[in-house]
């Protein structure tokens, strides 16, 4: 994009040092703004792409080790995007696991861990984005990095499934409690996207040939593409836009029973 509709703004980005979250800094970054990398895993990964990037003529862009599924270090994560820069003008909640696993097969420890990093993660870094938000006046901008399986089953992911199904409706009710304080939530939901995540199913041509045949554009998201939708929302460009699930996937989901 390039336009710079995020200068001088102050963004998190959970989960934000590989794949769709990579994308999503990077965008906001090449729009101007300040930019909090969260990680948890990797730290010398998450510096170096932090370091790569704010060399690329971007916005200040910087790395911080936050657990999301731990209310204290979301709470943490917050502050030191205050401290670093004065205030807090957008929170992408992006961090995310799936197990891919069916009901019949999750464990009470597998669905803590995604219910933990996927819904619960969102819910508390929401809640401290919103009252920095409230405190600092100018009202803010909330994106939830959901999936097109917060309305569309994945048999065998049930977990991931009730996480974003979750994740839809904290959109949609943070975003009726907050409209008052002039702060917007909205979701994107991403389909099939070419990140590590998908990697299995890149390296079989059988897969990817299913894959690609069931999606009206032909071919999975790159993740700039995902980024640059978040870029858009996050910024006055979008002002008007909350309480909705931007659904981006090639138009899978018209066409394909499931995956």
């Amino acid at each position: 994009m390039g336009s710079g509709g995020l200068a001088g703004k102050t963004v998190i980005v959970t989960g934000g040092a590989t794949g769709i979250g990579a994308a999503i800094a990077t965008s906001a970054a090449l729009e101007g703004a300040k930019v909090i990398v969260d990680y948890v895993v990797s730290p010398e990964q998450a510096l170096a792409f932090a370091t790569t990037l704010a060399s690329e003529d971007a916005g200040s862009v910087e790395a911080f080790d936050a657990d999301v599924s731990k209310v204290d270090q979301v709470q943490a994560l917050v502050a030191e995007a205050v401290r670093r820069y004065g205030r807090l003008d957008v929170l992408v909640n992006n961090a995310g696991i799936e197990t891919r696993q069916s009901l019949l097969d999750t464990t009470e420890a597998d669905y803590d861990v995604v219910l933990g990093i996927d819904l619960k993660g969102a819910f508390f870094a929401s809640q401290a984005a919103a009252r920095q938000f409230i405190t600092q006046g100018g009202g803010g901008v909330i994106i939830n990095i959901s999936s097109v399986h917060e309305d569309w089953p994945m048999p065998g992911n049930a977990a991931y499934c009730v996480a974003k199904g979750g994740m839809r409706m904290l959109t949609r009710n943070s975003a009726v409690e907050l409209g008052e304080h002039g702060i917007r939530v909205v979701g994107v939901a991403p389909g099939a996207v070419n990140t590590p995540i998908n990697a299995q199913t890149a390296a079989d041509p059988a897969a990817m040939a299913r894959l690609d045949a069931a999606i009206p554009l032909g071919k999975m998201a790159l993740p700039e593409q995902i980024g640059d939708v978040v870029a858009f929302l996050a910024s006055d460009a979008a002002s008007y836009v909350t309480a909705t699930t931007v659904v981006v996937d090639g138009g899978l989901m018209q066409s394909s029973p499931g995956l």
